[in-house]
C-alpha cells in the first residue's frame, strides 16, 4: 500500500506563488527519484522537475529559475515551490515517485491523483 498525495494547488494571479507538496505513505522501503509533472488541457503530460534521493535536481526549461523542487526524506515528501507563475503554468500537477515497497525488490513508479493549478487574473 503506497500512496502519493498532492496538496497546495489552487487559483493564483500571474506573478504569484504556490507551493505544492506530495507526501508518500505506506509500507515504503526506499524512494528514489521523485518528480512533478503537469498536464494542461489538450496537451501531453510533461516533466516539470525531478529530484534524486541525494538532492540532484532537474527542471524543464520553461520553469527553470522560477520553480524549485525539494524533498524531505524523513517526511517522504517532495515539494514544488512555484514563483512568478504564468498563465501557461495552468495545469493539473502530478507527483511521481520511484518507490520500493517493503514487499518489493525493485522500484516502480507511483502517481499522485493530481492537484489543479490555475494561473489567471
Amino acid at each position: 500500500q503506497v500512496q502519493l498525495v498532492e496538496s497546495g494547488g489552487g487559483l493564483v494571479q500571474p506573478g504569484g506563488s504556490l507551493r505544492l507538496s506530495c507526501a508518500a505513505s505506506g509500507s515504503i522501503f526506499s524512494i528514489s527519484t521523485m518528480g512533478w509533472y503537469r498536464q494542461a488541457p489538450g496537451k501531453e503530460r510533461e516533466l516539470v522537475a525531478d529530484i534524486t534521493s541525494s538532492g540532484t535536481t532537474n527542471y524543464a526549461d520553461s520553469v527553470k529559475g522560477r520553480f524549485t523542487i525539494s524533498r524531505d526524506n524523513a517526511k517522504k515528501t517532495v515539494y514544488l515551490q512555484m514563483n512568478s507563475l504564468k498563465p501557461e503554468d495552468t495545469a493539473v500537477y502530478y507527483c511521481n515517485g520511484a518507490v520500493m515497497g517493503y514487499s518489493a525488490s525493485t522500484y516502480r513508479n507511483y502517481w499522485g491523483q493530481g492537484t489543479q493549478v490555475t494561473v489567471s487574473s
